[in-house]
């Protein structure tokens, strides 16, 4: 990533402005999509959600992430992250902005981690090629089902609460019983 840009938190930027990113790069159609779908009611984990300015303090690209659960058969919620939206403007791709935005935010679950904060999977839905960098894959979600269409080999989740995690459930935003 350039040296000169900068990672601030993603509440200290107008929230249109992210949504104006998040349209240029997603469409204006992004609202339909399973991610949506997921996370739908629930607002940014602010400690993990992050926005990077470049050089000339333009925003070009933000991190989000939910609170999700996977249902299980039972409909019990067990807690986890999603990650995403990731998104950098298309011009700006290939610079390492994705890679620092990703650093910020493992760095952020890190530290909450070690505050005492229970470590909760995360997962995403995305290219196992670049986010497999960070432990991500789809080993664990083949029982996983999400509300909308998806690729399962897209589907991929990483961290140690995995092993606590069901085989099979279904995803949705995380309502506690």
């Amino acid at each position: 990533m350039n040296e000169t840009a900068t990672i601030i938190p993603l509440s200290a930027v107008e929230p249109a402005m992210v949504e104006t990113l998040l349209d240029r790069v997603f469409g204006d159609d992004r609202h339909a999509r399973t991610a949506y779908r997921i996370r739908a009611g629930m607002a940014p984990l602010e400690a993990m959600s992050f926005a990077v300015l470049d050089e000339a303090e333009l925003l070009v690209g933000t991190i989000q992430c939910f609170p999700v659960a996977l249902h299980d058969r039972e409909g019990r919620p067990v807690p986890l992250v999603m990650v995403g939206p990731v998104a950098i403007v298309e011009e700006r791709r290939g610079e390492g902005f994705g890679i620092g935005l990703m650093a910020a935010m493992l760095d952020a679950e890190a530290r909450m981690t070690a505050d005492g904060a229970p470590p909760l999977a995360q997962m995403l839905i995305g290219d196992a090629d670049y986010y497999g960098r960070w432990g991500f894959s789809a080993a664990a979600t083949g029982g996983w089902r999400a509300p909308g269409p998806y690729e399962p080999e897209r589907l991929l989740a990483r961290g140690s609460a995995l092993a606590a995690m069901p085989s099979e459930g279904m995803l949705g935003p995380w309502a506690p019983a």
